[in-house]
């Protein structure tokens, strides 16, 4: 497989129809990927209370280097998911952290839905995003478009030239406006 096809595979989000499911999907997207970053900043803010909290606790090898990789995921990741860049390898490196974190919790409290219920719901969404990209107003999705013209479909470029029209007309309203 050639790297071309394969970052278009990578890039290429699953489509589903309608300007309004491709709008909450963005707003989720983003939304998501906003409220994440601080979870990395925290961490980053006491890395050896972070380490010997969680991830020795766990008995996890090498902790302060697991905490930083979590730290980073959330950072950076978080950011990548909210543009909708490089999708897919940032959620799936979010959900993976996710998954840790209920891991976490169910050792340290059980069964008990108040500690699992946020790392869950972010776990949840991040493998959505993970297998089904940022959707079409994503970054993603214009580089798939830029890359290989024919790897969206006529009705998905239609929805993406409403959005970008949409923008425009948006624009022209509050330059009047001012």
């Amino acid at each position: 497989m050639n790297p071309i096809s394969l970052l278009v595979k990578v890039l290429k989000p699953t489509v589903a129809p309608g300007v309004y499911v491709q709008s909450s999907w963005a707003i989720l997207r983003l939304v998501v990927g906003i409220v994440m970053v601080h979870n990395g900043i925290d961490k980053l803010s006491d890395i050896e209370s972070f380490a010997e909290s969680y991830v020795a606790f766990l008995g996890l090898p090498f902790p302060i280097f697991l905490s930083y990789i979590a730290a980073y995921t959330e950072l950076l990741g978080a950011p990548l998911v909210a543009l909708g860049l490089f999708t897919r390898p940032a959620a799936f490196g979010l959900f993976s952290t996710m998954m840790v974190a209920c891991y976490h919790h169910y050792i340290v409290a059980g069964f008990n839905i108040p500690y699992l219920e946020l790392s869950s719901l972010y776990a949840c969404v991040f493998l959505f995003f993970a297998v089904n990209g940022g959707g079409l107003f994503s970054f993603d999705a214009l580089f798939t478009n830029i890359i290989d013209k024919t790897a969206l479909s006529g009705r998905e470029k239609v929805v993406m030239r409403l959005e970008r029209a949409l923008q425009a007309e948006d624009a022209a309203e509050e330059a009047t406006a001012s």
